[in-house]
């Protein structure tokens, strides 16, 4: 009896684990226009978001941004997903991420975390990293890296777990 008990009390403590999700920590950062956002209240009106850390520095960041831009607009048509992009380029370097922004013609959601204070309360160690976000805020995905074509398997994410 004792073991059954036990098993069921395992049983629900593993349920609890995996119906819960981590949810984006609060943190106060400005956006490329000088504007000051808490990063607890980033949404998309109920509808899934991608947050990606990136720097201006990082050649597999720009990559996997400039591969995910190509197929924006498709992925908003389809799910309504939104991006959001959060630079962790330091104080001295954030100067320049508003002209890469630009000069790539990003639609996307722009976030300086210049003493990385999002980038370490979420435990992220290297960029590109990539949350997939559902529309209640809850991170339900998280892949640190690039390789080409990855960016197929974030949408997938969005399409499978995002509903």
């Amino acid at each position: 009896m004792r073991k059954v008990i036990s098993t069921l009390i395992l049983a629900f403590i593993a349920s609890i684990a995996i119906n819960s999700a981590a949810q984006i920590p609060s943190v106060s950062l400005k956006d490329i226009n000088g504007n000051t956002v808490n990063t607890a209240t980033l949404s998309n009106d109920g509808k899934p978001f991608v947050i990606s850390f990136f720097a201006t520095w990082c050649k597999p960041c720009l990559r996997e941004l400039r591969s995910i831009a190509e197929v924006y607009e498709d992925w908003q048509d389809e799910t309504g997903v939104k991006m959001i992009l959060v630079s962790i380029d330091e104080a001295q370097n954030a100067n320049k991420v508003k002209p890469l922004v630009n000069a790539e013609g990003w639609d996307f959601d722009v976030l300086l975390d210049v003493n990385s204070d999002l980038f370490h309360a979420l435990g992220l160690q290297s960029v590109p990293h990539v949350l997939v976000c559902d529309g209640d805020g809850n991170i339900v995905y998280s892949h640190s890296g690039y390789t080409d074509g990855s960016e197929e398997h974030i949408i997938e994410i969005v399409r499978n777990h995002c509903k």
